[in-house]
């Protein structure tokens, strides 16, 4: 029997009782560890991911990757870097460090991992090596920055990963931050764009994502204020694109829009200067005074919300302790 294929079928890990259910042999998980068809996590789990796979190095330390660890494996959008952020039963015991067995976790401290205690049995028998992503998001709108929170939550959306149901069952699980799921928006169709929207909601402008312009043909990133068309650029979908999107701005500026087209680096690390950029130009068409004039240039909250703290470098705490 195909062991390897076995434990595909069934989320990419099995203990080995599970195993011998689905009727593997002691022989056939032999040959399968030989062949490297499989590797060993933790004593009598078997699994098909490499080594240096997020998820076998979270069940490696004893638990399950969550938080932004949880959104990057399972292809949503993340800024930056992050250490392995570990999901792992309120009563674990013998947990390890994320890259050897023989290592204790509490000796191998720092080694890159957070660990999350929370209030769930282990896996039994088999597991994918990932926490459900409304237990995920949850946790990164309580320990992440206000910005990777909501891009987080742009890319669920997007993706449709979570039906009307559960949106509003995170909603409550959320509590006072559940504003942020107010601030998210399922019309932004990636990272840059979406943190770009952000941070400029951030800076008191109303934002229309994805905004039909012409009958017929495709949708502005982002209209600022009904009057500033921000396209971001991606190195993935831009690369080719040079003439067409120079007929795409000018086509934009025919129509009334003033066209802004920086590059999703710009936006991720030199936001100031697309900012600068877009105050100049609603400046120019006078609606930055009206703005300021009409003391509308904060962004404003619904009233049974916590107000947020939007500055781009904030970070919230990431207690170890988290139920």
């Amino acid at each position: 029997m195909d062991a390897r294929a076995l434990v595909v079928a069934h989320g990419g890990a099995l203990d080995r009782r599970r195993l011998v259910e689905l009727g593997a042999t002691d022989h056939d998980l032999r040959v399968a560890l030989k062949q490297g068809g499989l590797n060993r996590p933790r004593r009598g789990w078997y699994s098909s991911w490499a080594e240096d796979d997020p998820r076998f190095r979270a069940m490696r330390v004893g638990g399950r990757l969550t938080g932004l660890s949880a959104i990057e494996a399972l292809g949503g959008w993340v800024l930056g870097t992050h250490p392995l952020h570990v999901a792992v039963p309120a009563n674990a015991a013998r947990l390890r460090s994320q890259w050897r067995r023989d290592i204790r976790w509490a000796d191998a401290r720092p080694d890159g991992v957070v660990v999350h205690w929370v209030a769930v049995s282990h896996d039994r028998g088999e597991s994918t090596g990932v926490v459900p992503l409304i237990d995920a998001l949850e946790l990164v709108c309580r320990t992440a920055s206000v910005e990777q929170s909501i891009v987080a939550l742009d890319w669920a959306r997007r993706r449709g990963r979570l039906d009307v149901l559960e949106l509003a069952h995170l909603q409550s699980r959320l509590g006072d931050l559940g504003w942020l799921l107010d601030a998210s928006e399922r019309r932004c169709d990636s990272l840059p764009e979406s943190l770009a929207r952000t941070r400029c909601s951030a800076a008191g402008w109303s934002v229309n994502p994805q905004a039909p312009w012409r009958p017929g043909l495709e949708r502005i990133d982002l209209v600022i204020e009904g009057a500033v068309a921000l396209e971001v650029d991606g190195d993935e979908f831009h690369r080719d694109r040079f003439e067409q999107d120079r007929e795409r701005d000018l086509s934009i500026s025919q129509h009334g829009l003033h066209a802004i087209r920086p590059s999703a680096r710009q936006v991720m690390t030199r936001w100031p200067l697309v900012q600068s950029a877009v105050e100049a130009a609603l400046a120019e068409r006078g609606i930055l005074v009206r703005l300021h004039n009409s003391g509308v240039a904060s962004v404003s909250r619904p009233a049974t919300r916590r107000r947020p703290a939007w500055a781009p470098v904030r970070e919230r705490g990431s207690p170890e302790l988290w139920r």
